[in-house]
C-alpha cells in the first residue's frame, strides 16, 4: 500500500461529513479534487469503504475501521511533528477552546498575543451553545471551556477573566419613544429570549419570576448576534450581556434602561476539568493569561467598570 497522509486526511473528513461535497468545503479543495484522492485512496483496499445509496453516502463498516486507523495515523504523525519543533525550541502542539457564543467578543483578545507569538501551535476555538460546551467538558474533548456560569455537576479549576453585566436593553428609538413604567416592559412588552439552556436566558428567567411578572409574549432566538439584531429591529426588549453589545450602544442603535436589581453581575471564567493533564502548549497558555490577564482587561476591557 503506497496511501499518502493527504489521503488519510481527505478520506476522514469524508468519513466526517459523509459527503463529498462537504468535505471539499472543510478543506478548501475543489470536488474533483477530493473525488480522486478519495478513489486513489479506495484503490489500494479490496472492499469497498463507502457506499451511495440513493443519492447519500455512507461508509460501510470496513471503512468505519478503516478511519479509526486513519485517525490514529495522523494523531501520530502530528505527534512527530510537534515534537520536531519542541526539540528545536519551539511550543509546538494543539490547543482547544470551547466557548459559549457570547465568548466570542472576549476570548479572541486573550488569545491573540499567545497565538500570534507561537506560530507553530495548531488552535481551535469553537463558538457554540452552552450544552455542546458542557458536553465538550464533560467528554474531555476540549482544553478548555469559556462559560458564565459555571457547570455544578463538573469538578472543575477555574480561572477568572472579567466581569460579565447583563442589563435591560431596547432599541433606542423604541426605548425614546416608551412612556410609561419601565415595568411595564415585562408586562406588556414582546420580550426577546435565548434558546432554552443559555446563561443568559437562565439570568433573564430568574430575575422575571423572582418579581412575578406576567410576561405577554415571549421571542426566542438561538444566538447572542440575532438577538442583538432582533433588539435593534424594534422587535421587543431583552436583558443582554453589555460585552455582546457596546458597539451598538456606542452607535446609539441600543440603549440600556435602568432599573432596579439591574444589572445582573456573573463572571467569565476560563474552566477546565479538575484532573485533566493539562499539554504542554495548554499550560502554556494557562502561565500566560494568569500573567496577562490584567493588562488585557486594562487594554481592551477598561469600559466595563
Amino acid at each position: 500500500m503506497k496511501y499518502t497522509l493527504h489521503q488519510l486526511q481527505v478520506f476522514l473528513e469524508v468519513v466526517n461529513q459523509k459527503s463529498v461535497t462537504k468535505a471539499s468545503e472543510e478543506l478548501f479543495l475543489t470536488q474533483p479534487a477530493v473525488s480522486i484522492q478519495l478513489k486513489k485512496f479506495q484503490d489500494q483496499f479490496p472492499l469497498p469503504l463507502t457506499e451511495v445509496i440513493g443519492r447519500k453516502l455512507y461508509i460501510t463498516p470496513f471503512g468505519e475501521e478503516i478511519a479509526e486507523a486513519a485517525r490514529n495515523i495522523l494523531k501520530e504523525a502530528s505527534t512527530i511533528q510537534y515534537k520536531t519543533k519542541q526539540y528545536q525550541g519551539k511550543l509546538a502542539g494543539k490547543l482547544s477552546i470551547s466557548v459559549v457564543s457570547t465568548g466570542k467578543y472576549l476570548m479572541p483578545y486573550y488569545l491573540s498575543d499567545f497565538v500570534n507569538n507561537h506560530p507553530e501551535i495548531d488552535f481551535k476555538m469553537d463558538v457554540t451553545n452552552k450544552q455542546k460546551v458542557v458536553r465538550d467538558l464533560e467528554e474531555n474533548k476540549t482544553d478548555f471551556a469559556l462559560v458564565s456560569v459555571l457547570p455544578n455537576h463538573l469538578e472543575l479549576e477555574k480561572l477568572p477573566l472579567l466581569k460579565n453585566s447583563l442589563y435591560l436593553v431596547g432599541a433606542s428609538e423604541r426605548v425614546n419613544n416608551f412612556k410609561t413604567n419601565v415595568k411595564a416592559i415585562f408586562e406588556n412588552e414582546p420580550l426577546l429570549y435565548r434558546e432554552g439552556g443559555s446563561a443568559t436566558r437562565n439570568a433573564m428567567e430568574v430575575f422575571i419570576k423572582g418579581r412575578n411578572y406576567p410576561v405577554s409574549k415571549k421571542i426566542e432566538l438561538t444566538s447572542n448576534e440575532a438577538l442583538k439584531q432582533a433588539v435593534i429591529a424594534g422587535l421587543g426588549y431583552s436583558i443582554m450581556p453589555l460585552i455582546g453589545i457596546k458597539n451598538a450602544i456606542d452607535q446609539g442603535d441600543i440603549s440600556i434602561i435602568p432599573y432596579k436589581g439591574l444589572p445582573i453581575n456573573t463572571q467569565w471564567n476560563l474552566v477546565w476539568l479538575k484532573n485533566k493533564k493539562l499539554t504542554i502548549v495548554a499550560d502554556a497558555f494557562l502561565s500566560h493569561l494568569k500573567k496577562e490577564k490584567e493588562t488585557i482587561k486594562e487594554k481592551f476591557f477598561d469600559w466595563i467598570d
